[in-house]
């Protein structure tokens, strides 16, 4: 370096590797839970329902769970994941509700998964457990404050901008 020449610095970015979040909302209670797993298999999947089963909602008969269409959200996941009798066991507390294939955006967790993305996630983290960290402290921090989902779309509006998705009913008149 020169004298008086500002000093130069390199950076290089060693990537530590990736990792996948499975985001759980109730949406009218202002609840949610965001799991952070090394990857996004189906067993990922079935541990997470497990999960959601057995601490989340121990007291429920039925658990509503919407989903978008990923090709590891299946009922199929729990049997790769545990033996037949606990699969079954998990599988009878979910119903199953899919999103329309091509109309994922009208998954709430849509929404949510955006709110973690603007207030932590759109930097680099330098580790898993710094991640985690973040995650279960804004998770804490919304659960707290109870935030909820102003969800504006209604049954009719959908009916209306989706009408290509929705069975024509019969009036009387036709």
């Amino acid at each position: 370096m020169r004298e008086g020449s500002p000093e130069k610095r390199d950076y290089e970015y060693q990537r530590e590797g990736t990792c996948n979040l499975f985001v759980m909302i109730e949406p009218k209670r202002g609840w949610r839970q965001v799991v952070v797993r090394e990857q996004r298999t189906a067993v990922d999947y079935a541990q997470v329902l497990k999960e959601l089963v057995d601490e989340a909602y121990p007291d429920c008969e039925e658990i509503w769970l919407v989903q978008d269409n990923l090709n590891t959200h299946r009922a199929s996941a729990l049997y790769k994941a545990f033996e037949p009798p606990e699969a079954e066991r998990i599988m009878r507390r979910i119903r199953w509700i899919y999103t329309a294939k091509h109309a994922s955006w009208l998954n709430m967790a849509e929404i949510e998964i955006g709110v973690f993305e603007r207030q932590c996630l759109s930097r680099r983290i330098e580790s898993r457990a710094k991640l985690k960290e973040e995650v279960a402290a804004l998770e804490a921090q919304r659960n707290s404050a109870r935030a909820t989902i102003d969800w504006q779309f209604s049954c009719e509006a959908a009916r209306e901008k989706l009408h290509h998705l929705y069975p024509k009913l019969l009036t009387q008149t036709d």
